[in-house]
């Protein structure tokens, strides 16, 4: 089982789980209204967009948009949460001078749709360091998550790096989580969405954050138009990647603040 602690916890007892089981649980970390503003948001660009990418991995059931920030300003007040950049500072900072986003996903899963394959996230990088975490991911539940609807499988612990073949239905449990909370996990931490046995669709918003010294999954400077990326306050700017890592990184000519400006 995961634990799942409440928005008053301190980010130090959700580091302390978090590091122990490879994941943990917010419950209710964000209002309704806050929620409900980017449902709103995502509405049209689901309806448009949003089987582009369904193929065996991401199921035929699944409806899914990148680059959320680009098309949903409220995002912003999931993926930029004090309480992410909290933890990611707390797992990441110890091994970079800052971290960075990583992807931004927004997910519905409709019913009819069969378990994800379990996977690693960070299985997008070639090389493990030991100790290391290259990143960590935020699962923000914009309905309720139930096992009837798809609520993320976890395997807690597997942070271990144990081999995803060895894993049995015994290891996994799931993510059950109220409207507004949200799961944190590693990305070394076996996972994959649920089958939805419901009548009715799940959404939620996935952000990863990674070492400031790794290539970013998604590319935030083409994903997301730089008018828009411009509009958005200094500290998302940076935490897109628009800032020099360890004053040598990604620098760009005539910044002396390490903030690729307007």
């Amino acid at each position: 089982m995961l634990k799942t602690l409440d928005k008053n916890s301190s980010t130090n007892e959700i580091l302390h789980a978090l590091n122990d089981d490879g994941g943990v649980i917010v419950a209710n970390q964000v209002s309704d209204v806050v929620v409900d503003q980017v449902s709103k948001e995502l509405r049209p660009h689901f309806v448009e967009h949003g089987t582009k990418h369904q193929d065996d991995f991401n199921g035929y059931m699944t409806l899914r948009i990148y680059a959320v920030p680009g098309v949903s300003r409220a995002s912003l007040d999931l993926i930029a949460h004090q309480r992410c950049l909290e933890v990611a500072d707390g797992i990441l900072n110890p091994h970079c001078d800052n971290f960075q986003l990583g992807s931004t996903t927004a997910i519905e899963i409709h019913p009819g749709e069969s378990d994800q394959e379990l996977h690693r996230d960070d299985a997008i990088y070639p090389i493990r360091i030991p100790d290391v975490e290259f990143q960590v991911s935020a699962m923000w539940a914009l309905d309720d998550f139930t096992e009837e609807n798809g609520a993320t499988r976890v395997v807690p612990g597997s942070h271990d790096l144990r081999s995803i073949d060895g894993v049995s239905a015994d290891d996994i449990t799931q993510a059950a989580m109220p409207k507004g909370s949200v799961l944190f996990y590693m990305g070394s931490t076996i996972h994959g969405g649920g089958a939805n046995r419901s009548t009715l669709p799940r959404s939620g918003v996935i952000s990863t954050y990674s070492l400031g010294w790794l290539r970013q999954e998604d590319n935030q400077y083409l994903s997301i138009p730089r008018d828009v990326a411009d509009s958005f306050p200094e500290h998302v700017r940076r935490l897109m990647g628009y800032q020099t890592h360890c004053q040598s990184l990604g620098t760009y000519p005539g910044d002396p603040d390490g903030l690729w400006s307007k």
